[in-house]
């Protein structure tokens, strides 16, 4: 995915200065796609090069103008275009897993030690995704609309992170009961 059709998502959902975005991106978007302050700046400008936003100055007190972003008619074209595009399904790629199958009885303290990081860190995101989820979809059988694809998106994000946490999980199992037959 292009980090142009993630702040062309945002912004489709609501305009906003290029550090509004940044704050919004770090807190829902961010969770599947990464991007620092600097990148989303640099490809706002391209952006709006391409046609694809429209920036209005607002002047603020006793702070410096901002610009706030919203999305284009060309920039909504260039939205449906991409979502009508088929994309490759995604290929999971895995340090963990490489270590998983290399790793040896001298190297099993570590992996144990990793995978319990692993684990405990999916899990911790999974905390995340569901407080979310009770704080903003608390009936989630009356949603529509967008509101209706962030909770799916959401509920992806929960399932992946599960899935981590309880494969890590059974990943420690197999290979604690293995270290002591």
């Amino acid at each position: 995915m292009a980090l142009e059709h993630a702040l062309l998502a945002a912004l489709d959902e609501r305009s906003g200065s290029g550090y509004e975005l940044a704050r919004r991106f770090d807190k829902s978007i961010g969770f599947f796609h990464s991007a620092t302050h600097q990148q989303i700046y640099r490809v706002l400008r391209r952006m709006e090069d391409h046609g694809w936003i429209t920036g209005r100055t607002v002047p603020q007190d006793g702070r410096p103008d901002k610009k706030v972003y919203r999305v284009s008619a060309a920039g909504r074209t260039e939205l449906d275009r991409w979502i009508a595009h088929p994309s490759d399904p995604e290929q999971l790629r895995s340090d963990l897993a490489v270590k998983i199958r290399a790793a040896g009885p001298g190297t099993l303290p570590a992996l144990l030690a990793e995978l319990t990081r692993h684990r405990d860190a999916h899990a911790a995101r999974l905390e995340v995704y569901r407080t979310i989820e009770k704080r903003d979809f608390p009936a989630p059988h009356r949603l529509t609309g967008p509101s209706l694809h962030q909770y799916l998106v959401l509920r992806g994000g929960i399932r992946v992170e599960q899935g981590f946490a309880d494969w890590c999980q059974e990943v420690l199992d197999a290979l604690t009961t293995e270290d002591h037959s």
